[in-house]
């Protein structure tokens, strides 16, 4: 079995920083960059984000949506995009937020969370509003090859409140019950756990208990407002284990390597100051 994706992750976040930026090849960013909204346009940005990224970057995360709508074509340069990140020594975090039961969810897992799949990613993202049982097979197969999942808990969309912050069967709010559920699943793991939250930076103040023992993503840095000086008021004592992602805020640097590069670094040098790692 492999390292635990939880304690690469933790060697990643202090070895380079604790950051995520994402790789969403928006039409209007592919625009921006000076490149046509398809196929060949798609492979060069994201190529490019790789070679600017990928050597000093903790996480790049893919959004599989933006690959996605190319089809075929589009997800080989998925497939292209997660190995060559995963070869230059980033982790890889396929933004995907699949979610069903049984076969289906096991079939998700089988597609990003085992080694042989050529889209297997060092984590993935995953929604539990379908209860969080459902996640079982994901969350086997991802402690099976040593890989992480991330559990969609507290979004930086205002309109997720509709359903997280709704009352749970057992009393609580729903988001709350899925953060316990996770604190559970990591329980005794050392130095990190592999299963981690994802709690919008954008909130103020998270209303929650954040302590689960495993990473905290939290998007919402950038163009969606939040800057890293807001994360310790939303987090509180879980600062040390957030990983704010960015994507637009150093994306629009693009196409230059040396730009996207400084862009990056600088965001995880200001969190860095923040969290104190």
């Amino acid at each position: 079995m492999s390292e635990p994706f939880g304690a690469r992750l933790r060697r990643a976040m202090d070895d380079r920083g604790p950051l995520c930026v994402g790789i969403d090849p928006h039409a209007s960013l592919l625009t921006a960059w000076g490149l046509n909204d398809d196929v060949a346009g798609l492979e060069r940005f994201s190529l490019t984000v790789v070679e600017a990224l990928a050597g000093g970057t903790a996480v790049l995360k893919p959004q599989s949506a933006f690959f996605e709508r190319f089809g075929s074509r589009g997800i080989a340069v998925l497939e292209r995009t997660v190995a060559e990140a995963r070869e230059a020594g980033a982790l890889v975090l396929m933004d995907a937020k699949r979610g069903d039961i049984g076969s289906t969810m096991a079939a998700y897992a089988s597609a990003f969370l085992e080694k042989d799949s050529p889209l297997f990613s060092d984590a993935v993202t995953v929604s539990p509003y379908l209860g969080f049982g459902s996640l079982r097979p994901a969350l086997d197969a991802a402690a099976a090859s040593g890989a992480g999942v991330f559990v969609l808990a507290l979004t930086s969309n205002p309109e997720g409140a509709e359903v997280q912050r709704a009352q749970a069967a057992g009393g609580g709010s729903v988001a709350q019950a899925m953060l316990d559920h996770i604190a559970a699943e990591n329980a005794g793991a050392e130095p990190l756990g592999s299963v981690g939250a994802v709690v919008g930076a954008t909130l103020g103040d998270a209303r929650a208990d954040l302590a689960v023992n495993g990473p905290l993503l939290a998007p919402g840095v950038g163009a969606q407002g939040a800057t890293p000086a807001d994360l310790p008021g939303v987090f509180g004592e879980a600062l040390p284990d957030v990983l704010p992602s960015v994507s637009r805020d150093v994306l629009r640097h693009g196409p230059d390597v040396a730009a996207l590069r400084n862009a990056a670094r600088s965001y995880a040098e200001a969190v860095r100051s923040v969290v104190g790692r």
